[in-house]
């Protein structure tokens, strides 16, 4: 049966399409929004609901309606607890790669269900702060057996789920890192693959080299999968060029960047993944060139990063403050980036805007203008959460 919905007296609805209203988020005031099987079918002024839909109606009481948040860059399968090395973090020691090390060990010994577990309570707590989209990479198995029991499990949550067998190089490999390259090229792609929409790998250092990460990356996109990028989180390095050459979706994390880099970047079709919340964790000495990328004409997307070592948030709105804040944003291009600029950072279109033809996924927010996601940081502002046109969380679910 088909199941068709009106949204109406919708106080302030974020479209993100220009052309239906006002501004780069094409916000249409005193709104309404009709949808037939989950997909959005019409977007206008309240009052004209009526005369497209002689369906039941859900009143929206003025409340704010945005899309639903796009994660791009997420974490989520591994167990254990890293808080004390947040804490020693805190007191003065600086952030490294090794710290995924100490995850691998507890992931490895975890069941299936408490993977299982742990990510669906993340996910929940994702719902909560309006995020409806989410990518999940693999990690911190880093054998062949647990990359792909991460992959299988993190695709009963998502369709984007990412292979980064190429975290970091494990403990046994410590003293032959290029035999790990060979497994994750050879044996542990074969086991992955069926699992996985994307490839990632994490050129830095502490991690991989720019030749390693293109032999990763290349591998990968002949056995069909799409590349992404951790680069640049650590320390200026030389993946920019190869990362677009590769055509990857996204270049995440660029906390240091080169003018050269953003020339780059401007001129691909690669998005720029933000994930202020990592530099907020690792008291980092600095936040990534945001307000260049922008100027230049890059594309940027917004990503809470939630790992347990160095950003365990799931909260976008709070990664919207810090964007404005920290990395000088406006609040219209941060809430596009955690939205639309999610959405171009997994190349979906069904997502991050409530075009026509869009999934009729989004938030409703208990405040009167969208400007309160950066403007009352850490206030717990989603009413609800709709995913296909059915609320999938409202805030009597805390209680």
């Amino acid at each position: 049966m088909t199941h068709t919905v009106a949204f109406t007296n919708i106080g302030q609805l974020v479209t993100n399409n220009e052309p239906l209203g006002e501004g780069m988020l094409g916000v249409i005031e005193n709104a309404g929004l009709v949808a037939i099987d989950g997909v959005v079918t019409w977007v206008g002024e309240s009052k004209d609901v009526t005369s497209h839909s002689d369906v039941a109606t859900v009143d929206m009481h003025g409340r704010v309606v945005i899309p639903g948040f796009v994660d791009s860059h997420s974490h989520i399968m591994f167990a254990g607890d890293r808080s004390q090395e947040f804490a020693a973090r805190m007191a003065g020691i600086p952030y490294s790669a090794g710290g995924i090390k100490t995850t691998v060990n507890a992931t490895r010994a975890a069941s299936d269900d408490e993977l299982r577990h742990n990510a669906a309570r993340l996910i929940a707590e994702m719902r909560e702060s309006g995020t409806t989209t989410v990518e999940i990479k693999s990690g911190y198995g880093l054998d062949v057996a647990n990359e792909t029991r991460s992959l299988r499990i993190a695709r009963e949550f998502t369709q984007d789920t990412t292979f980064l067998g190429a975290h970091v190089v494990p403990a046994e490999f410590s003293n032959s890192p290029d035999d790990y390259v060979d497994l994750v090229c050879e044996a542990m792609l074969n086991e992955c693959v069926p699992y996985s929409t994307w490839i990632d790998v994490f050129c830095d250092i502490g991690a991989f080299t720019t030749e390693q990460t293109r032999r990763i990356l290349t591998a990968g996109i002949a056995r069909g999968l799409k590349p992404r990028i951790h680069l640049n989180q650590l320390a200026q390095g030389d993946g920019i060029a190869m990362a677009v050459e590769l055509d990857c979706a996204s270049a995440d994390h660029l906390t240091y960047l080169s003018d050269d880099d953003i020339t780059t970047l401007a001129s691909s079709n690669t998005v720029a993944g933000l994930v202020p919340g990592a530099e907020f964790s690792t008291r980092a000495p600095q936040y990534p060139r945001a307000r260049d990328l922008i100027d230049a004409g890059v594309s940027v997307a917004l990503s809470p990063d939630c790992n347990p070592g160095s950003s365990y948030t799931t909260n976008m709105p709070f990664c919207i403050a810090l964007a404005v804040r920290e990395m000088h944003m406006s609040v219209d291009e941060a809430v596009f980036a955690a939205t639309h600029g999610g959405a171009q950072a997994l190349r979906r279109t069904d997502v991050g805007h409530l075009g026509i033809g869009a999934q009729a996924d989004f938030a409703v927010l208990d405040a009167p203008h969208y400007i309160h996601l950066a403007y009352r940081p850490g206030v717990p502002l989603v009413h609800s959460t709709w995913q296909h046109a059915r609320m999938t969380f409202t805030k009597g679910d805390r209680a």
